[in-house]
């Protein structure tokens, strides 16, 4: 790893993003025409030491999740991205896929202007790649996995827990879009190895997925009304929009609801608790039985 040269490439890209580029404001305080270090970490989600440690041409190697992260918030293009990859000595991840996989820059603009609703951008494999933090207070933070359980999809059919982001009732319309959404993008991506591996796997673990997979009904997911079982909120009712990437590789997700909706008043209290769990613990005679 070449840390001098890691160290200079950090600095050069931070000099040439404008505040106004990821939503930050310019203020008259403002010495440096780029970010300050410690926006560039907030924005990739490190802390401000950690991010001046690599500035500084010190530290510990970072790993292929941290230099996603800030090739996403240096808004790197693809070349530049791979860069980042070969000075830190880490082999270049695939483009399009997993948490690692480097948003495309419409995407990814049009995320940073979606500050008042839920948003993320997903892969075809419903992997999630970047959130915005009313999504993660709305559905979760997505795990640091890799693999087949990166993507949704699997979770969901093989991990149980994974189902609980929306009421029981509707377990099964979530199956059948899912499915068909797979459907169509199998057949868009041919023999593509990773969806065979997947749909392989899945056809294994999961008699419900074999039984809907075999029903051969094909849907691309673009628009869906959804309940969300919030743990603090309960279950909020949004519509969710896709937007494709030209590929069809990456989309964008965010949901809304009607204005005056209850939905809509839930989504506004979202933006205020945040991330904050205000569920009731458990009392003091359950916590003795446990």
């Amino acid at each position: 790893m070449n840390h001098s040269e890691l160290a200079a490439y950090l600095k050069s890209r931070r000099a040439r993003i404008r505040p106004t580029e990821v939503g930050l404001p310019v203020g008259p305080r403002r010495r440096v025409p780029g970010l300050r270090r410690e926006e560039v970490a907030q924005l990739a989600g490190l802390s401000a030491d950690y991010y001046t440690e690599l500035e500084r041409g010190r530290g510990a190697q970072p790993s292929a999740q941290v230099l996603a992260a800030l090739a996403r918030a240096l808004r790197l293009n693809g070349d530049q991205r791979d860069h980042l990859f070969h000075l830190a000595d880490r082999p270049v991840p695939p483009a399009a896929h997993g948490s690692t996989a480097h948003v495309q820059p419409a995407l990814l603009g049009l995320l940073d202007r979606l500050t008042t609703t839920p948003a993320q951008v997903i892969t075809d494999l419903h992997e999630t790649v970047v959130q915005n933090e009313l999504a993660v207070a709305l559905v979760g933070r997505h795990p640091a996995v890799r693999g087949p359980a990166a993507s949704f999809v699997y979770r969901w059919f093989t991990e149980p827990e994974a189902r609980a982001v929306y009421p029981a009732e509707d377990h099964p319309h979530h199956s059948r879009v899912f499915v068909a959404d797979l459907q169509a993008v199998a057949a868009r991506r041919g023999g593509d190895s990773e969806v065979h591996q997947m749909v392989a796997a899945l056809r294994r673990h999961s008699e419900e997925f074999t039984v809907l997979w075999d029903t051969h009904d094909v849907a691309l997911r673009r628009t869906d009304h959804k309940r969300i079982a919030h743990p603090t909120l309960g279950v909020i009712e949004l519509d969710c929009h896709s937007l494709f990437s030209e590929d069809g590789r990456q989309r964008l997700l965010w949901f809304t609801a009607p204005p005056g909706s209850e939905g809509a008043a839930q989504l506004e209290l979202l933006s205020v608790i945040g991330t904050q769990d205000l569920s009731p613990g458990p009392t003091a005679s359950e916590q003795r039985r446990a």
